[in-house]
C-alpha cells in the first residue's frame, strides 16, 4: 500500500512539475491584470527553445562524456526563457500598448505557438538529447540511499527543485516587497495605481515577459526530463497548458499553494496509468479530476467572496489612461 502511495506522489510531483511552472507564470502576468491564455503556446516555444539550446551546445560532439553538464542545463533554460519571454513580449506589446483583446491574442498565441513547435522542430537535431537529458534528471545520485524518503524528495531532476524555488520566490515577492505591492495595485485598479505614480506600462510589461519566460520552462522540463530527450515535434504540451491555466483559478492565485496544487494534479492526471487494474473505459474518469476540482474552487471562491481568494479585479481588462 505505501508503495502504491509512494509511486503516485513521486509521479504527482514528476507531471505535476510542468504545471507548476505554466502556472506560477500565468500568476505573475494575471496579478499585473493580464489573462493570458497564450500559456499552452509559450509552453511549446520555451521547449522548442530548450531544445535549440540543447542541439547549439551538443552540436559536433562525439563524446558527451566531455561536456559540462552545468553549462548544457544553463544554456537550455537560456534559451527556453529567451524564446518564451520573446513571445511573451508580442503579448504584452498587442494587449498593453495597443490594447488588443487580451483573450483573443492569447488563444492567437496558442494557436501560433503549437504551430511554431511543430514546424521548427522538424529542425532540431536531437541525436544527442537522450544522453543530455542524464545532466537534467536526478540532481541528488545519492537519493537511492536514503530509502523512501530519498525516493520521494530527492530523486528528482533539476528543473522540479527550481519550479519550487521559483513559486517560493514569487510568493516572497508578491506577498514581502514593495514591487509586489504595486503589481498588485496595478492589477486590481491601476487608475489609482497611475495616481499615486506607479508606471502601468511597465510593471505590465516587465511580469507578462518574467511570467511567460518562467511558463516556457514548463515546456523545456517535459522535453529533456519528463520524456527524456525522445520527443519534441509530437509532444502534447499545450494540453498540459490548459490544466496550468485552471491550477491558477484551482490554487487561487497563490505561487506556494500552487506548488501543492501541481502535485494533485500531476498525480490525478498520472492515476489512470497506475491504477492498470481498471478498464480503460474506467480510467478516463481520472483525466476530468482537475477540471471537476477547478470547477468547485470556482463555486467555493463565488460563496466566501474572501478578496484573498478572488482574481485581480481588473483582470483582462484594458487601461485607458484618459478614462482614469
Amino acid at each position: 500500500m505505501f508503495s502504491t502511495l509512494s509511486k503516485i506522489l513521486i509521479d504527482g510531483i514528476s507531471m505535476g512539475t510542468i504545471f507548476l511552472f505554466g502556472c506560477v507564470g500565468e500568476i505573475l502576468t494575471e496579478k499585473a491584470g493580464n489573462l493570458n491564455l497564450g500559456i499552452p503556446g509559450i509552453m511549446c516555444i520555451g521547449a522548442l527553445g530548450g531544445s535549440y539550446g540543447v542541439m547549439l551546445y551538443t552540436n559536433g560532439v562525439t563524446d558527451m562524456s566531455t561536456i559540462s553538464g552545468f553549462w548544457l542545463v544553463l544554456t537550455a533554460i537560456f534559451f527556453s526563457m529567451l524564446f518564451s519571454a520573446a513571445a511573451g513580449l508580442i503579448y504584452a506589446f498587442l494587449t498593453v500598448s495597443l490594447k488588443a483583446n487580451q483573450n483573443v491574442t492569447g488563444l492567437a498565441l496558442t494557436t501560433f505557438g503549437v504551430g511554431f513547435m511543430k514546424f521548427f522542430a522538424k529542425r532540431i537535431d536531437m541525436s544527442h538529447f537522450v544522453e543530455a537529458s542524464k545532466y537534467f534528471k536526478n540532481l541528488f545520485p545519492f537519493s537511492s540511499k536514503l530509502g523512501w524518503f530519498g525516493e520521494i524528495f530527492l530523486s528528482h531532476g533539476v528543473l522540479v527543485y527550481l519550479a519550487i524555488a521559483v513559486a517560493i520566490l514569487s510568493s516572497l515577492l508578491l506577498n514581502r516587497t514593495r514591487t509586489g505591492l504595486y503589481l498588485r495595485a496595478v492589477g486590481e485598479n491601476p487608475a489609482t495605481a497611475d495616481a499615486v505614480g506607479i508606471n502601468i506600462s511597465k510593471y505590465k510589461y516587465g511580469f507578462i515577459v518574467l511570467g511567460s519566460a518562467i511558463a516556457g520552462l514548463g515546456g523545456l522540463y517535459y522535453v529533456m526530463d519528463k520524456t527524456a530527450g525522445t520527443t519534441l515535434a509530437e509532444a502534447p504540451i499545450d494540453s498540459f497548458g490548459w490544466l496550468a491555466v485552471a491550477l491558477v483559478i484551482a490554487t487561487m492565485w497563490k505561487p506556494t499553494v500552487a506548488i501543492f496544487g501541481s502535485i494533485l494534479f500531476g498525480a490525478l492526471s498520472m492515476l489512470a496509468i497506475d491504477l492498470k487494474a481498471l478498464s480503460f473505459s474506467d480510467l478516463k474518469i481520472f483525466e476530468m479530476f482537475p477540471y471537476i476540482i477547478t470547477v468547485l474552487v470556482l463555486i467555493l471562491t463565488s460563496i466566501f467572496g474572501k478578496k484573498d481568494i478572488q482574481p485581480p479585479a481588473s483582470l483582462g481588462q484594458s487601461y485607458f489612461r484618459e478614462d482614469r
